[in-house]
């Protein structure tokens, strides 16, 4: 799969400082992190509806965003940097909270449909229905019962919890520069197998 190199990467998330530390916020919280790995700084972009910069990996310039649109539009400031930049779906990271999979748990992979989470439904919208996008999708665990669970995303981790997530950024902050290369399945393995 080296023919889809890593161009930009979209951390997901509500803006605000009462969201910041939410598990909803595990995308943008990644993309922080990924951030200060690389000596990068977001700022605000007005065209982009979102925070925006670019970063060096091995050489390779990637773009980082999150959208402040509020998770449910995040598609419409992913569609402005693809269309700015030209941009294909397949050259996208989307990195968010996963809640069918335990904390601990963090999995790379090519497409596949929104499995109800809204950001990604409403990136997929924007982007024509294109779902060959890759996903880092965050394990943060399920409160037990769908009535629980928009009450529970918007709801801080443990300070357990909070630390095991944390754990999983690294690791995949670990495998991005495969990632830039299109080397992704090097990337899955050595995340899986961490």
């Amino acid at each position: 799969m080296p023919d889809h190199p890593l161009k930009l990467i979209v951390g997901l998330g509500n803006p605000g400082p009462n969201h910041d530390s939410n598990r909803h916020n595990a995308g943008v919280i990644f993309l922080h992190h990924l951030c200060k790995a690389y000596g990068g700084a977001l700022r605000g972009e007005s065209k982009f509806f979102g925070e925006f910069t670019s970063i060096n990996v091995d050489g390779n310039e990637i773009k980082l965003l999150f959208p402040t649109t509020f998770m449910n539009h995040s598609g419409k400031s992913v569609a402005a940097v693809c269309n700015f930049f030209k941009i294909e779906a397949k050259n996208i990271l989307v990195a968010y909270d996963e809640i069918d999979f335990d904390v601990g748990v963090t999995r790379l992979k090519e497409g596949g449909g929104h499995g109800g989470h809204n950001g990604v439904r409403d990136i997929i919208n924007a982007l024509n229905s294109q779902k060959d996008f890759f996903r880092l999708r965050i394990g943060v665990g399920h409160p037990g019962h769908k009535s629980m669970v928009s009450n529970y995303v918007l709801s801080d981790p443990s300070r357990s919890e909070a630390d095991v997530i944390m754990r999983d950024i690294e690791d995949a902050i670990r495998v991005i520069p495969k990632a830039t290369k299109g080397l992704w399945e090097d990337a899955i393995r050595l995340l899986h197998t961490d």
